[in-house]
């Protein structure tokens, strides 16, 4: 018999105020299915992309959120390698908003005891971005500079400390001196307060003078154009998201020309679909996890008031992982 369970739902896309908490009726496991009770609900950018329609969804209503993490409540027919009890978490998969829900068992990975439960659901898909910049867009090698804007965000506190973890220097931007002295106190060696300084002398300045050698953007608009500035010859910027507004047309001619930059556009939900390099980052993430990756937690919330956690994000009020708990 299906279970009505707590969750929720976008039936327009718009703002915060668009997302609905009800119940939802969730059919037991078909074949190849894992039934997953959620205790922690990753809220990510890319939850405020599909909600106010900078992405596109497939169909509405829809159920936001891609990552979470709980226990194994059920296999389907064929699932092996799992087991009632077992703690899980998965990432990349729209419909995390809900207490309880179906997920593919080659999405699911196994958490093991040293992770908590929050690191992985807050950690997760910020940590196969990382994977994805640090390992295939642009590896990273011992010495070289990185420049992480909104270092202390989920997305940036994860990559300063992957990157100082493989041996980079690491200089962020922050809004705030409590987010820029959360930055440093996870691995950052300079973090630039970008309202009353310039992070592109701050930079280059780092660098000694020519540059870093990776910049990783996830603000746009403005702040996207102007890192380019702050790159090295034949460096390299990635951006990966818009937190700050609308994406700037690139002219790739004139980031080229002058110095050689190579920009980069990667999607981690791209990266996902191709399934060895999904468990490869998913691996990857619960081996740095282990290791001692942090994720503070900056905002837990019942997932009944997920439109307070989107407003706040979008608000740039929050620092590291905001997280949503089912009842």
């Amino acid at each position: 018999m299906d279970e009505l369970i707590e969750h929720v739902s976008i039936h327009r896309q718009g703002g915060a105020d668009q997302l609905e908490t009800g119940r939802l009726a969730v059919a037991p496991p078909a074949a190849g299915e894992v039934r997953v009770r959620q205790l922690a609900i990753g809220v990510n950018f890319l939850d405020v992309y599909h909600r106010n329609g900078t992405y596109p969804l497939p169909q509405l209503p829809a159920t936001p959120g891609v990552e979470g993490a709980g226990v194994v409540e059920a296999l389907g027919p064929g699932v092996t390698g799992f087991a009632p009890g077992q703690r899980v978490a998965y990432t990349g998969l729209l419909g995390a908003y809900a207490a309880v829900r179906n997920v593919p068992a080659d999405r699911l990975v196994a958490v093991p005891d040293a992770v908590s439960l929050d690191a992985v659901a807050g950690g997760l898909l910020r940590g196969l971005t990382a994977h994805m910049l640090f390992a295939h867009v642009r590896p990273l090698c011992p010495g070289d500079t990185v420049l992480v804007h909104a270092a202390a965000g989920g997305l940036g506190l994860v990559l300063t400390q992957w990157a100082s973890a493989l041996g980079a220097r690491v200089i962020g931007t922050a809004g705030n001196r409590d987010k820029a002295a959360l930055a440093l106190a996870h691995g950052a060696e300079r973090v630039v307060l970008y309202r009353e300084e310039d992070f592109v002398a701050a930079a280059r300045e780092f660098s000694g003078g020519r540059g870093v050698d990776f910049a990783i953007d996830g603000i746009g608009g403005a702040t996207l154009l102007r890192t380019f500035d702050a790159v090295r010859p034949y460096g390299m910027a990635a951006s990966v998201g818009q937190a700050g507004g609308s994406m700037e047309p690139v002219d790739l001619l004139q980031i080229g020309k002058p110095r050689g930059i190579a920009f980069a556009r990667p999607s981690v939900m791209q990266f996902m679909t191709i399934p060895g390099l999904y468990q490869e980052g998913a691996q990857a993430t619960l081996a740095r996890l282990a290791a001692g990756l942090r994720v503070p937690v900056g905002l837990d919330l019942p997932l009944a008031r997920a439109a307070e956690a989107h407003a706040a994000l979008e608000a740039g009020q929050t620092s590291g992982a905001v997280l949503l708990r089912p009842r």
